[in-house]
């Protein structure tokens, strides 16, 4: 299989694991192969924020690794994909990336593809930040990495939560020239107009 056809998806323990959910079952239909991997926060998270269990997340991708398994395929550069997203991604884990520390398949992968100089996007979620963070946010920016923090589009006029996740994450994908038509586009003629 060629490398634009695959991409790996993290999950971490961060509050939003919804964002990183939708990513795979939008994703699921396309002629992408998903490589998932959760932390065990996540795993921890999905029960506190969702009804579905960890085995239903699993099946919504192509391959599933175990966190620990540091020796899976995403572990080498010679697997070429086309980049990873990790959605929601904690401090933790930006931090393990921003110093090439890495503990976990998860930090691991996103360090490969870095030093690989594939595409790699990070919905950070946590706030406020303070200077440490917002100094590992930099350093990852200035090797390459993209820092996303989901935020919501009120242009787009969202309805519910759910409108407000697809857009978030259509946008993510839009950075891997991945249309799903989850993003209510600026100028699309199907966006409510102003009144004055």
């Amino acid at each position: 299989m060629t490398s634009h056809k695959r991409l790996i998806i993290g999950i971490t323990g961060a509050t939003g694991i919804q964002f990183g959910i939708r990513i795979l079952e939008l994703l699921k239909p396309l002629p992408v192969t998903t490589h998932l991997v959760m932390s065990a926060t996540a795993e921890i998270a999905l029960a506190y924020e969702t009804t579905r269990k960890v085995a239903e997340i699993r099946e919504l991708a192509d391959v599933w690794h175990p966190v620990n398994d540091l020796g899976a395929s995403i572990s080498s550069g010679s697997f070429k994909t086309m980049g990873m997203i990790i959605a929601p991604c904690t401090i933790r884990t930006m931090s393990e990336i921003a110093t090439g520390v890495t503990t976990t398949l998860l930090s691991r992968a996103a360090d490969v593809v870095l030093k690989e100089h594939r595409r790699l996007v990070l919905m950070v979620r946590e706030t406020p930040l303070h200077t440490g963070h917002l100094r590992s946010m930099t350093h990852l920016s200035e090797m390459g990495a993209i820092i996303a923090p989901p935020m919501p589009a009120f242009y787009a006029a969202p309805h519910t939560l759910e409108d407000m996740v697809d857009h978030a994450v259509g946008r993510v994908l839009d950075l891997f020239d991945i249309e799903t038509g989850a993003v209510k586009r600026w100028g699309d003629e199907d966006l409510p107009r102003r009144r004055v």
